[in-house]
């Protein structure tokens, strides 16, 4: 009789064991000339060699199945074991990205966000520009998290800049981390539909998944990771170059953003309209343009969406016709 211990590394040992260690019993039913105990993230099994090497192979799969799917059933369990659980391969046929926490299927729900999946696969950078609600934020950190749970990439790096959007940051209280962190906040709501809340706190604990303002990235080569970055309407030129340029080995950028709702100064060029008429023949480099089309939100933001774009049309028809006309040549007045 051998005593082996096999650690919990890429599930939640919550999802792992189930409500009130119902998975745990089961595996026990299942094998029952071996002794497990399930104590954190380690299950302590004993038995002999022969059942020891069968349960190993079982309980990767498990582990496997439970990290990709963020769930683990007993019918899980059961399919698993007995070897009549079909391969997540099938996934990428069926499109889908990764899990919920809750065990749904993550999609791109619109031509263009399949467009945004294709291109990240056969980028190295992409660009995702588009209206609010078209998903561009949401699913590129799908697309960072798969990248991690399948070890294409060892740790996700999201920024945002700290543009303020009528309310300056000095006037919010607490220390510096208080006052960005309501900038951050979309990108902890997204992770936190995706990744189950004791891992998704163990990977900001080993630095596994960063989130940083912008202004954090200077000096930073960033290897083997998925790197996003929000709002990018909102750099400056240079501040985007700085970011881009911070690309290293074996790492993919996305950068979103919408240049209908830019918050710099008066003046000022967003450095994402700049980079969209400086990068787009660069090869590796893809531009992917969403529209109030993908908008994918309740349906009231189409609505909003299309009632700005008019109002925006009709400033910009006004602004024309009130541009003065050439004055008269001498001829003309002669005459």
């Amino acid at each position: 009789m051998i005593e082996k211990h096999f650690v919990i590394e890429e599930a939640d040992p919550i999802i792992f064991y189930g409500p009130s260690n119902a998975n745990l019993r089961m595996l026990r039913a299942l094998c029952p000339k071996l002794r497990i105990v399930g104590r954190g993230n380690v299950l302590k099994v004993m038995g002999a060699e022969e059942d020891m090497a069968v349960f190993e192979e079982d309980f990767h799969r498990l582990e496997r199945h439970c990290a990709r799917h963020n769930v683990l059933s007993e019918e899980d369990i059961l399919d698993i074991i007995k070897g009549t659980h079909s391969a997540s391969g099938e996934d990428a046929e069926k499109g889908i990205i990764v899990y919920s926490t809750g065990g749904k299927p993550i999609s791109p729900r619109t031509e263009n966000q399949r467009r945004l999946v294709d291109a990240f696969r056969q980028n190295d950078m992409v660009f995702a520009i588009g209206p609010a609600g078209t998903g561009k934020t949401y699913v590129a950190i799908a697309l960072a998290v798969r990248a991690l749970k399948n070890r294409e990439a060892r740790k996700i790096i999201l920024s945002r800049p700290a543009v303020e959007a009528g309310e300056k940051l000095g006037f919010l209280p607490g220390d510096m981390k208080d006052k960005i962190d309501p900038y951050l906040q979309p990108l902890y709501d997204a992770l936190q539909e995706m990744i189950p809340a004791a891992k998704l706190q163990e990977y900001m604990d080993q630095n596994v998944i960063q989130i940083a303002p912008l202004a954090f990235m200077r000096g930073r080569t960033l290897n083997d990771a998925v790197v996003i970055l929000d709002e990018a309407q909102n750099t400056t030129s240079m501040q985007l170059k700085m970011f881009l340029t911070r690309m290293g080995w074996n790492t993919k950028m996305i950068v979103t953003g919408d240049e209908t709702q830019i918050d710099l100064p008066p003046r000022s060029i967003s450095g994402l309209v700049e980079a969209k008429a400086l990068l787009a023949d660069i090869p590796g480099i893809a531009f992917i343009q969403m529209s109030k089309a993908d908008i994918v939100r309740h349906k009231l933001v189409s609505r909003i969406v299309e009632a700005y774009e008019r109002q925006a049309a009709k400033a910009r028809s006004a602004s024309s016709e009130e541009k003065p006309q050439a004055p008269a040549s001498a001829t003309d007045s002669a005459s």
